[in-house]
């Protein structure tokens, strides 16, 4: 696996032509092998972002590049070998088992009828290593828990071999050893990535470059240590934002809270 480069130009995005955009011309650029984290509120655009970049939508407006091809340009079979994406929505009800789900993963790969080969099955067996799923391989996926399956669907990327990773929410559902694990993962890999976070002092820990999102409007772009500026994260989330540092490390750390209201009992005096 290769990363590649990243160019979301002028991009904007809306159910239809003359319906109001759910994405409002966003910019960015990012070089093979960095990270991005998509931060904002609910509703800010962040999943509709990550579906544009992995194909599920087109844009009205804008392009989107990679290693300066545009995606609409290439054929869907090859933007699958270059874009894998994880997703907050999991299937349930599939009738396969663990291995199953991680060799679809290989299914860009292979012309035609062909049968899974030596390389496949190479690949398929270090997804199921790096997400430590050897011991689920027989189980069906029907059976295993909300973080089981996260982990199953991480692994079934990893074995599509793509050059860009899109994961949105990858630490949901997952307990604190194995979204620990989850980040190393994303540290370790040789991967353009772009991921959507809710956890500000995470995204800002992990990621090379933050996009602020809110109201499908973005709000900065770039190092975590300029973008998630109290300002910033006070006006985007609507509370009360402070950058501080840890006593011990000396890391910058936001910490926010509620904005004062006024009780009814306050309103009466």
């Amino acid at each position: 696996m290769t990363a590649a480069s990243l160019r979301v130009d002028q991009v904007t995005f809306g159910p239809n032509r003359r319906g109001p955009l759910l994405l409002d011309e966003t910019s960015f650029d990012l070089k093979a092998g960095q990270v991005m984290g998509v931060v904002g509120p609910n509703g800010a655009g962040k999943t509709t972002l990550l579906r544009l970049i992995y194909g599920f939508h087109r844009p009205l407006n804008g392009q989107i590049l990679i290693d300066g091809d545009a995606l609409n340009t290439l054929p869907p079979r090859q933007v699958a070998r270059k874009v894998a994406a994880v997703l907050q929505e999991q299937p349930t009800d599939f009738a396969l088992t663990v291995r199953e789900i991680v060799a679809l993963g290989r299914v860009p790969h292979r012309h035609g009828f062909a049968r899974p080969g030596q390389h496949d099955a190479q690949m398929i067996d270090k997804a199921l290593d790096r997400l430590g799923l050897h011991n689920l391989a027989g189980r069906s996926l029907s059976t295993l828990s909300g973080g089981e399956r996260q982990r199953v669907m991480v692994a079934r990327a990893l074995a599509q071999e793509p050059q860009i990773l899109v994961l949105d929410e990858p630490t949901n559902h997952l307990d604190i050893r194995h979204q620990l694990e989850v980040l190393q993962l994303i540290s370790e890999l040789d991967l353009t990535i772009i991921t959507s976070l809710h956890d500000l002092n995470l995204a800002s820990d992990i990621c090379d470059r933050i996009l602020v999102l809110k109201n499908g409007h973005p709000q900065g772009f770039g190092h975590p240590d300029d973008v998630l500026q109290d300002a910033i994260v006070a006006d985007t989330f609507q509370v009360h934002a402070r950058r501080e540092e840890l006593s011990i490390s000396r890391k910058p750390y936001l910490s926010y809270q509620l904005p004062p209201t006024t009780s009814p009992l306050e309103e009466l005096q």
